[in-house]
């Protein structure tokens, strides 16, 4: 990679589709089966509990938890070498999926802890909608 690499933008499809559309406008969707009721992110094809075709898409409240999270200080890409240090974050949804998204406006990027409340916070990203966390209150 060279400093010019352009930033790593997602690759849409028609499977992941409406997840990004609904970003667009503002709005954060996961899929869940019509068959068994179970929810899930990132976007298939298929339910990953009972393998049914049959999925749509709900909206989530913004609510979400901290489950994990690990704390960049060397860029593995050129394109968040201005941002070190930066986080990289296991989020759960009030709604049960989860997600690999970032936490923003820390003051101190260690002053974190498991299960902490976040709400959701839609950023824009070289034109395109993306998922953020910060802390809840």
């Amino acid at each position: 990679m060279t400093d010019h690499d352009p930033f790593p933008l997602p690759r849409v499809d028609e499977t992941n589709r409406p997840y990004w559309q609904a970003l667009a406008e503002g709005r954060l969707v996961y899929q869940c089966c019509k068959a068994c009721g179970h929810a899930w992110l990132p976007a298939r094809s298929e339910c990953p509990r009972c393998l049914a075709a049959e999925t749509g898409w709900q909206q989530a409240s913004g609510r979400a938890r901290l489950v994990s999270w690990v704390t960049y200080r060397k860029a593995f890409h050129p394109a968040f070498a201005d941002r070190l240090p930066y986080n990289v974050s296991v989020v759960e949804l009030e709604e049960g999926p989860r997600l690999i998204s970032n936490l923003v406006g820390l003051a101190d990027p260690e002053d974190l802890a498991i299960d902490e409340p976040l709400a959701l916070v839609l950023r824009e990203e070289h034109g395109v909608a993306i998922p953020a966390f910060r802390k809840a209150g």
